[in-house]
Parts: C-alpha cells; structure tokens; sequence
C-alpha cells in the first residue's frame, strides 16, 4: 500500500495540474514496483511559501530577492 506525499508551495497549481501528478505518480508505481493502483494513496499538500525555508531564508524572501535581480 505506498502512500506519497507530495508537498508544493501554495501558488494556485490547478486541479488539471494536481491529477496529472496524482495518476502520474500512481503510473510510475504501477510500472517500476508493480503496485497495485487501487490501494496507491497520494497526498498533494500546499504550504505557504512563508512556512517554507531554504538555506535559513523563507522562500518568499528568495522569491522576492530573486525578481529584484532580475533575470540571469
């Protein structure tokens, strides 16, 4: 019974983009562990990107520090 979870920054992924990576994930179990689709559990969770940290710094604030620099 695999269960994935799958976490993403809360940033209006959606509902397409949530079931292809739903029946995307349940495929690539069904074909490399030969798992069972029926009992496959994926669990999409959206987190605030302020609850989020990277290297000490929330990714809001690199977000925000990134569009200031501009492209690269």
């Amino acid at each position: 019974m695999p269960y994935v979870h799958i976490q993403i920054t809360r940033e209006g992924a959606s509902a397409e983009q949530k079931a292809e990576l739903i029946a995307g994930t349940t495929d690539l179990l069904v074909r490399v562990l030969n798992k069972n689709p029926a009992t496959t559990f994926v669990l999409i969770e959206e987190v605030d990107a302020d609850n989020w940290g990277i290297a000490g710094e929330s990714v809001t604030v690199l977000r925000q520090r990134a569009a200031q620099a501009g492209p690269q």
